[in-house]
């Protein structure tokens, strides 16, 4: 008998799985089996943002869209092995001064996923969320699902900081270890204040004096400066500084990050996104998505 499981049939290995992707953006989880060279058969994705399903059918035209999260009947669905999700996080996230939580409409979808969770019963799930959220909705969720959260940054794999939580019943699933990738690292034509990227936002501050002032200010978006002398200044140099410029010198000072530098901080592919969608939709639907290598890394775990 022992001897019979360090054999895998032929069936089993050629075996692919049936997969359910709500909120599913632009398909990051599918690159991420794409790249763990796990087979899929069908891959069923939710989703109601065209610019995204643009992304998604571009690289993966055997997508079968289902719609909407709420039109979809889980019994009508084969087997399913794998159901990822991550239901919108706006009013869950601690930068939403009035946030709702679950309660909201867009962030209570979350019982959308948890509904089709109970009809389809897959051999594994997997749900993402912001780290930001209240202790409250986040006991709701961990109750609900039955397992606890495992909070990992993107930062430990990438050059951006971006906390999430993520519940799973994939056995064994471990922080990543750090790969210390430094922003400055990453890039080239330009200097940073930090040595890592503001998470990617679904839109960035505007090309702006009020803009860089709310960047350094708040630390919100993403900033390339041009003069390595002025991105070392403190905080408070840089503001008294710029308090008396006039817009253009301003605007001199630094630039935004590119699409492409946007997909390199969610460790997409270069022009995975960017070759497709214009900057505006572009930096929206990679604002929105997972970070590509911290879902590679927890799907590693799963034994199909």
């Amino acid at each position: 008998m022992l001897l019979d499981k360090l054999f895998i049939s032929k069936e089993e290995m050629n075996r692919k799985i049936n997969m359910l992707s709500l909120f599913d953006g632009i398909s990051v989880a599918q690159l991420a089996l794409k790249e763990l060279n796990i087979p899929v058969n069908n891959y069923y994705a939710s989703e109601i943002d065209k610019n995204c399903i643009k992304v998604t059918q571009h690289h993966f035209p055997d997508t079968i869209q289902l719609g909407d999260v709420c039109d979809i009947d889980g019994t009508t669905l084969p087997i399913i092995d794998l159901m990822v999700f991550g239901s919108p996080c706006q009013n869950l996230s601690s930068l939403r001064k009035r946030r709702k939580g679950l309660n909201s409409e867009d962030s209570g979808l979350f019982f959308e996923a948890l509904r089709l969770l109970k009809e389809i019963k897959p051999k594994y799930f997997l749900m993402e969320n912001v780290g930001s959220m209240s202790k409250h909705d986040k006991k709701v969720i961990t109750d609900l699902l039955g397992v606890k959260p495992i909070e990992i940054n993107s930062n430990l794999l990438s050059c951006s900081n971006r906390s999430r939580l993520y519940w799973t019943n994939i056995p064994n699933v471990a922080v990543p270890e750090n790969k210390n990738i430094l922003l400055q690292d990453c890039f080239e034509g330009g200097y940073f204040d930090r040595t890592k990227s503001n998470a990617i936002l679904t839109k960035n501050i505007p090309y702006t004096k009020a803009g860089l002032i709310r960047y350094i200010k708040r630390s919100i978006g993403q900033v390339v400066f041009h003069d390595k002398a002025f991105a070392e200044l403190p905080k408070s140099e840089k503001l008294k500084r710029i308090y008396p410029m006039p817009l253009d010198e301003v605007k001199s000072l630094y630039r935004l990050f590119t699409v492409e530098e946007q997909e390199q901080c969610q460790t997409l592919p270069i022009g995975y996104v960017s070759e497709i969608l214009k900057k505006t939709p572009a930096t929206h639907s990679i604002g929105n998505s997972f970070t590509k290598d911290v879902i590679k890394h927890i799907l590693s775990f799963a034994q199909f």
